[in-house]
């Protein structure tokens, strides 16, 4: 059953050679929230209340985000949500006019440098066409790599089995026939 998921998550992944949108790595990131602070020696951001984050399409929401920079510039963001919510992203894809991708979980880590975003506990990830979901994915951690269009989606974090995470859901949709 395992190796079953496995070979339809590859042909999700391979379906659709849509990538995230390529000018999101250039642009700057907006952070709005109740409350901000900024420590410059050491590059980290702390955002609380509300917080809204994007980057080109790229938009994050969560009660508190910490945004770090490393020396060469790429910024890493830890997204937290409130007990009992979730946090969330949305960012649009290439390859066509309204492709685009969201999630949410209790903590979502983004890495600016390889564009994988990682989704801690209550995970679920949707690729939608305008505001119809084509596919989902639902378990306690999903790693997407949004380069590649690469989902690793499974019921343990780093190893260590999560009490009543239960088993791993996928809803994958028919494609539309290519015209021949």
């Amino acid at each position: 059953m395992k190796r079953l998921f496995f070979i339809s998550l590859l042909l999700l992944s391979a379906m659709n050679l849509a990538h995230a949108e390529k000018a999101d790595s250039e642009k700057p990131t907006l952070i709005d929230s109740d409350q901000l602070t900024y420590d410059d020696v050491k590059q980290v951001n702390v955002a609380t209340g509300n917080v809204v984050l994007t980057r080109g399409t790229l938009l994050m929401k969560a009660d508190r985000v910490v945004v770090t920079t490393d020396p060469s510039g790429y910024q890493f963001a830890t997204l937290y949500a409130d007990p009992g919510k979730l946090a969330t992203f949305k960012q649009k894809r290439d390859g066509g006019p309204d492709l685009w991708i969201d999630g949410h979980a209790e903590r979502i880590e983004y890495d600016g440098k390889t564009e994988i975003t990682k989704l801690f506990s209550k995970a679920q990830m949707r690729r939608l066409q305008g505001d119809k979901p084509t596919d989902e994915v639902n378990g306690e951690f999903i790693s997407y790599d949004s380069r590649t269009e690469f989902y690793s989606v499974n019921n343990t974090v780093n190893g260590n089995s999560q009490p009543g995470a239960g088993r791993i859901r996928a809803v994958i949709q028919p494609r539309p026939k290519a015209p021949q």
